[in-house]
């Protein structure tokens, strides 16, 4: 299992853009990814599920992936974040 902590530094936090290119990136992995948030966890492959979150900025969120290609999709899912600046 690949586990990687995250602090949200946008302003607007994982609102739908962000959270709709984290889960295009989390779908191309066969691995359980979830990403957790004040006690909840959901899948990252769940849209509706990362919605229902509300990460807003300054929030610490952990990415789990556990699977055959688990530290790939925690490098493209920091990528991403990195590249959308949600995470420094």
């Amino acid at each position: 299992m690949e586990t990687k902590n995250f602090n949200i530094i946008a302003e607007t936090g994982i609102h739908a853009r962000p959270a709709t290119l984290l889960v295009q990136a989390a779908s191309k992995f066969e691995s359980d990814i979830n990403l957790e948030y004040k006690g909840k966890s959901v899948n990252l492959k769940s849209i509706m599920g990362v919605m229902s979150l509300g990460v807003g900025q300054g929030a610490d969120v952990v990415i789990t992936a556990e699977g055959a290609d688990a530290a790939e999709a925690i490098a493209a899912i920091t990528e991403t974040m990195t590249k959308e600046g949600l995470s420094a």
